[in-house]
């Protein structure tokens, strides 16, 4: 499991027509990972976006989030507490 800031990624990962989120999302589907990218991401207006942070948000291997706590509950499927 992986949480990293949205700020150390290039924002061309957002671009979908670049394919480079595509590519990170199969890397983590082969190897078994699950990532958690922290960050606000209201401001970006393509609705293909949008659209795939939702399917990646109900799915196992990406997550798009607001805060760490958030990151952890999801990577963690839900146990993360505030005693934690």
């Amino acid at each position: 499991m992986i949480v990293v800031n949205k700020a150390a990624i290039a924002e061309d990962f957002f671009k979908l027509s670049t394919g480079i989120a595509g590519e990170v999302m199969q890397k983590l589907v082969n190897y078994g990972y699950r990532l958690a990218i922290v960050g606000d991401f209201s401001h970006y207006e393509s609705k293909a976006l949008q659209a795939y942070i939702y399917e990646n948000n109900r799915g196992v291997h990406l997550y798009f989030v607001a805060n760490e706590k958030e990151a952890l509950n999801k990577l963690g499927d839900g146990k993360w507490t505030q005693n934690n």
